[in-house]
């Protein structure tokens, strides 16, 4: 093996060199020339691929450095390459030294380059040609190397292989293509009126941020003699029209029936249409389309070269995907429920009211329970304007509807002297003497919609925030920068994912605890590493602030009985509160008392309290206190909703006390557990 041209002397004889954008200093009196050339009769130096004299030059550096390096002469002509660039291109030695550098890298590139002056060192991004023909993407740096006189000997390269960073790059842009598909599904899905024609949009919108051909949310029937595919939404490219789609899912169905989950196919053999063979991946959505919906994806060959990180992406989209038919679903469920109710009237909770022309009451029936009810006895022969304001009564009866009852009439939004509900009224005609009015209390309907506009809107706001962070980390990420740089960007990525990912937690936790899926068992368990554990989940956030968070207890252990897991979330999302309500430098007081009832937990903050109108309602679900809101300070207002259920659901239950610009306390008490 031949030793080549670095050694600890001569590095620092190239007063011109920079080795990836570090200039090596000149010559000293330590250091020795990298040797000299030849020269001609007329004192010419002379340097040749035949005249490179290896043995002058150390090789343990030059062949142990984790960088690919070439030398090159000055007409561009490899003289010599440690072992890892061989690696790199796939030559030996003896095949790479004396070829033109064109074989490897085109002339088009060659004369993009920019000389590399006497004080400055370039690098660029390339392609180089291995010997198999494979292309390599590279990052380059090139330095020339002078003698001792100035005189340009050489020209040294140093390569990296930047073939993973370009996949990630790749990997990072569409990865931030399907999340930003997502945000914006989101908020049309959840803001139309029509989600039947808005699904396709989406369809069409993932499938082009996924670059592939078709786009389908199809279900599998299971029940009947043989499975049978069904496709419900569908988005096809333009030149696959005649793709069948049914047909290119039959070879998957037994896998899907036996195996509900993940299927991915990377080719099909036999594709239909125009597409002669095809890769296919099904996706479950959850909680839609009965019990077997999938999302499914059609790509030309095996191009659907799915990571696991993109399958959960896609898992997302296509639960996003799911939560809008099961709106569709229930749209329609209640479209029918109206119908229904107006057929059978008497059937209805709601106060029916059968007047004439004059506003006579002929009927009036309700439930014992309800709000409006007097009993018909009472009421029945007396006008409706002396029981309800007339003002109110015109409306209902409407001036249409003077002489004679011919057209319906809604009326929505009024109120009574003597109730604090919301109602409405429908007049529906029974002849043209006679009409029945239908009084509905609407005030939870109200209070539902508002929750409703409220939790998208701030869903939508919460969600969209990290996904734009994520997008600039990952252009910042494929612009580059340092080691740190880079390090911190990948940091802030995680976090805001993170960050997500706890939001889209927190609503599924929600809607379990709603439907009474979640089912804690409360055992014996010592409460004070429960504590402990949730305090240093916190920490970091406090120390960021210069919190203090103290804990002060009675006794070395608590004994209770809880669920180890919940406990911690609960106490993690108070503590967590208490942090961020807290001004910098103050203290979050957590303390323990034990009786013979109750293990209470106080956890205790100096920010900036809760008003007295809102203390009733902190426990509701998407409820935030409105000096939270001003304030602007981040949050889903779904944590105590989930704290109250989680204490409840173990037999335990929370109070809390606060004061405006002073604090809030929140105690907790649950069971002790009997020795």
């Amino acid at each position: 093996m031949c030793r080549y041209w670095i050694s600890r002397w001569d590095v620092a004889c190239w007063p011109s060199c920079r080795v990836w954008g570090r200039k090596i200093s000149s010559m000293d009196d330590r250091t020795r020339p990298i040797g000299r050339r030849p020269m001609d009769a007329g004192g010419k130096s002379v340097v040749g691929r035949q005249e490179w004299d290896v043995d002058k030059f150390g090789s343990t550096l030059f062949e142990q450095t984790g960088e690919c390096v070439f030398i090159i002469g000055m007409d561009l002509h490899y003289l010599a390459a440690n072992h890892r660039a061989l690696q790199l291109l796939g030559y030996e030695e003896h095949e790479l030294v004396g070829m033109s550098v064109s074989e490897v890298m085109t002339m088009e590139e060659l004369l993009e380059q920019k000389p590399a002056g006497e004080d400055q060192a370039n690098i660029y991004e390339r392609i180089l040609k291995r010997k198999d023909g494979v292309l390599v993407p590279v990052e380059v740096s090139a330095s020339l190397v002078s003698d001792q006189s100035g005189v340009p000997v050489y020209i040294q390269s140093i390569v990296r292989d930047i073939t993973e960073r370009k996949a990630g790059e790749k990997l990072l842009k569409r990865n931030s293509q399907i999340l930003s598909v997502i945000s914006e599904a989101t908020a049309r899905l959840f803001r139309s009126s029509n989600l039947h024609s808005r699904i396709p949009e989406v369809l069409e919108s993932l499938g082009h941020a996924l670059e592939t051909f078709c786009c389908v949310l199809f279900e599998v029937d299971s029940f009947s003699g043989s499975p049978e595919v069904r496709v419900r939404y569908r988005w096809l490219e333009q030149d696959a029209g005649s793709f069948d789609i049914e047909k290119a899912i039959e070879p998957f169905v037994g896998r899907i029936v036996l195996s509900p989950g993940t299927v991915f196919s990377e080719k099909a053999a036999g594709g239909t249409g125009e597409i002669a063979s095809y890769s296919f991946l099904a996706i479950p959505v959850q909680g839609t389309l009965g019990s077997w919906g999938y999302l499914g994806l059609f790509d030309r060959e095996n191009a659907l070269a799915w990571l696991p990180a993109d399958i959960d992406t896609i898992q997302t989209a296509a639960n996003l995907i799911g939560a809008a038919l099961q709106r569709i679903q229930y749209e329609e469920t209640i479209r029918l429920n109206d119908s229904r109710n107006r057929a059978i009237v008497d059937a209805l909770p709601d106060l029916l009211i059968r007047v004439n022309t004059d506003g006579v009451i002929l009927d009036y029936s309700t439930n014992p329970d309800h709000a409006l009810y007097i009993h018909r006895d009472i009421i029945s022969g007396k006008k409706l304007s002396e029981t309800w304001p007339a003002e109110i009564v015109e409306r209902i009866l409407g001036s249409e509807n003077k002489d004679a009852f011919l057209t319906p009439h809604w009326v929505e939004g009024f109120q009574l002297p003597f109730s604090s509900s919301v109602y409405e009224s429908r007049l529906h005609p029974v002849n043209p003497q006679e009409a029945l009015i239908i009084v509905r209390d609407i005030t939870d309907m109200i209070n539902l919609n508002e929750m409703k506009t409220d939790f998208i809107n701030r869903a939508s706001h919460e969600l969209r925030t990290p996904l734009t962070a994520v997008i600039l980390m990952a252009d910042l990420i494929q612009q580059g920068g340092t080691k740190e740089e880079l390090e911190e960007y990948w940091r802030t990525m995680r976090n805001e994912l993170n960050r997500q990912k706890n939001l889209i937690d927190r609503l599924l936790m929600a809607g379990r605890l709603e439907s009474g899926m979640v089912k804690l068992e409360a055992l014996p368990l010592d409460m004070l590493p429960v504590l402990q554990d949730s305090i240093q989940a916190v920490k970091p956030i406090a120390n960021k602030k210069r919190v203090e968070l103290k804990l002060e207890v009675s006794s070395g252990e608590v004994q209770i009985l809880g669920d180890k897991g919940a406990l911690e979330q609960v106490f993690i999302n108070l503590i967590n509160n208490a942090t961020k309500f807290s001004p910098e430098g103050s203290t979050v007081q957590i303390a323990v008392a034990q009786t013979d009832e109750n293990v209470d937990i106080s956890i205790e903050d100096q920010g900036m309290g809760i008003a007295p109108e809102a203390l009733s309602h902190l426990f509701e679900k998407f409820y935030r206190a409105k000096n939270v809101t001003i304030a602007e300070i981040p949050g889903s207002g779904i944590g105590l909703y989930i704290v109250k259920s989680i204490i409840e659901e173990l037999g335990g239950r929370i109070e809390v006390k606060s004061e405006l610009n002073k604090g809030t306390t929140f105690i907790i008490h649950l069971r002790p557990a009997k020795n």
